[in-house]
């Protein structure tokens, strides 16, 4: 580099930093050999600071504002000489530009399940996506802990490392909140702000605080949302006889408009007489061969499933008992009218009187003893 270059360096005096790339973090100010002229002006801006290290040292952190580099407004400079031709002796020194603002619109998911017992499903596996936003808080610390001598630090770098925290908690604040996975959606909100207080704790280690977490989404295996989309479709159908029947009847209709011709007309003939006969309960008509065999009767419906009672007396429950157990209460007395039960699919706590299928068990009373 000759003189006039060195010269014409040691005159800039002002240091300042703008950025448009809405990404970095930290950005060095870079200068031939680290020198910045004695007296320079520093220029920090809104949403910034600037970290001053001198001779591998963090000196100082200003905040916005402009500064006069001295010695006089820093103390941690002690001994400067004079130039021969007029110049002060340049800082050896290196200035950062840290960004204070939020960098927004981050991602984090889990990468493996997360497994937890859940109250109804019992042992499961969930998976969870969302964003977060990220800010530094200290600077001097985020330099010192995270960046290191870095001379451009950009949020993807940092982000890997959050990430993996936010797993790490979001497995152990939703393993042990008890809430069921089906009401995890009403419940997002609740669980980003504790997620978000949970990882500002370890997060502050670097400098870095999370002022919003939010979670997208909260979802099951592939197989356990297959199982459940039956079971709700099940719901939906209601009748499973009336809904084969239509089935049946939908793909008469296919076959009929398709290229099968008589053939197809008389295949729905033939089924259609066929589902008549077991709607109807009739005989089937005789073919050319013989009458035809009647179509087996449909298999009888399952047994209703028997109920077993749970009882709640001064705050305490007890139970399950059957029905032939709380009659034998009934008899002897530990079971009233005004008694609290509760069995599988009751909508809360009820009197016994209250309930059709043990309020018979009031009604049915014993003869007086002989002599009373």
């Amino acid at each position: 580099m000759g003189i006039l270059d060195f010269l014409s360096g040691q005159l800039i005096d002002v240091i300042h930093w703008t950025d448009d790339t809405r990404d970095t973090m930290v950005w060095r100010f870079e200068r031939e050999g680290h020198e910045i002229k004695y007296g320079a002006k520093l220029t920090v801006r809104e949403g910034q600071a600037a970290v001053f290290v001198h001779e591998g040292q963090l000196a100082d952190v200003f905040t916005p504002g402009l500064y006069m580099l001295e010695t006089n407004n820093m103390p941690v400079l002690t001994s400067l000489q004079h130039w021969d031709h007029g110049f002060r002796s340049p800082f050896k020194s290196e200035i950062y530009f840290v960004s204070t603002a939020r960098f927004t619109d981050l991602k984090w998911g889990t990468k493996n399940p997360v497994m937890l017992r859940d109250p109804e499903f019992g042992p499961t596996r969930l998976r969870a996506y969302g964003t977060y936003t990220v800010k530094v808080t200290d600077p001097g610390r985020f330099l010192t802990e995270i960046v290191g001598t870095d001379g451009e630090f950009t949020r993807d770098e940092v982000s890997f490392q959050i990430r993996n925290v936010i797993v790490q908690e979001f497995s152990r604040i939703v393993a042990g909140s008890g809430i069921p996975v089906l009401d995890m959606a009403a419940n997002t909100a609740e669980l980003g702000k504790l997620l978000a207080q949970g990882i500002s704790e370890t997060i502050a280690e670097y400098g870095l605080t999370m002022p919003e977490l939010y979670i997208e989404n909260i979802s099951l295996p592939a197989e356990v949302e297959k199982a459940m989309d039956r079971r709700t479709s099940m719901g939906v159908v209601g009748d499973i006889g009336k809904y084969t029947q239509f089935q049946a009847a939908e793909a008469l209709g296919r076959a009929e408009s398709g290229a099968g011709g008589a053939m197809a007309q008389g295949l729905g003939a033939g089924l259609g007489l066929s589902m008549a006969g077991r709607m109807t309960g009739e005989a089937q008509p005789a073919g050319p061969w013989g009458p035809r065999p009647q179509a087996a009767a449909p298999p009888p419906p399952p047994p209703p499933v028997e109920h077993v009672w749970h009882v709640a007396e001064n705050g305490q429950t007890h139970g399950p008992y059957s029905k032939a157990r709380m009659g034998r209460m009934v008899t002897d007395g530990a079971l009233t009218r005004e008694s609290y039960v509760w069995t599988q699919g009751q909508d809360g706590w009820k009197r016994a009187e209250d309930v059709t299928e043990l309020a018979q068990l009031f009604t049915v009373m014993p003869p007086p003893p002989p002599g009373a």
